[in-house]
């Protein structure tokens, strides 16, 4: 088993960037999705969530807040999938060689960008600012979103914690495939 290990190691070294980034990048597509799905059965209108990120940097129009939200999102998730490709360089226990390890490690990815990430910028950032607009709203848009997630900071960080476990399992996954199966390195035999 070291043996195959081992060889996948070596093929497979020089391309955990791309595995990672590539993963990285379908995964936060996928949470994307889930998240409007979100908006859709909580009743608010889709894209709410990238909106909030939009309107907390200041962006009062809705639909530039709403596509200032998503790109920022998926830059985020794309370059955690880079990291975890760079850091899968230098430490090889780390690296995605097999989906199942892969799952391993992503769940510590998404971990890692729930603590370091969301749950400052949610409790610092983004919850203050909706809390200003309760009483300063620039437009009824905003108040209303801000009025929609008063209360509810407690339910958002811990499903944030279920999404962001969701995002490093599937970029493990993927990225533990694509290593196995030798993507675009000429491709091997898939290991079952």
């Amino acid at each position: 088993m070291e043996t195959k290990t081992t060889s996948l190691w070596e093929t497979n070294q020089k391309m955990y960037i791309l595995y990672c980034t590539i993963a990285g990048f379908i995964s936060v597509w996928a949470i994307s999705g889930l998240l409007v799905l979100v908006d859709y059965i909580s009743g608010t209108p889709s894209g709410t969530f990238f909106a909030v990120i939009g309107l907390s940097l200041g962006i009062n129009d809705p639909a530039t807040a709403q596509f200032v939200g998503l790109g920022l999102h998926l830059l985020t998730g794309t370059v955690a999938g880079n990291i975890y490709g760079q850091v899968s360089l230098f430490w090889r226990k780390f690296a995605p060689n097999r989906y199942q390890h892969g799952i391993k490690t992503g769940l510590m990815v998404g971990l890692a960008l729930w603590i370091i990430l969301f749950v400052p910028l949610a409790s610092f950032g983004i919850q203050p600012k909706l809390d200003s607009f309760l009483t300063s709203a620039p437009n009824q848009y905003i108040f209303a979103i801000s009025s929609h997630f008063q209360g509810l900071y407690p339910v958002i960080i811990l499903g944030s914690l279920a999404f962001h476990l969701l995002y490093g399992s599937l970029l493990g996954f993927l990225a533990g495939r694509m290593t196995e199966l030798g993507t675009f390195v000429g491709g091997k035999k898939p290991i079952l």
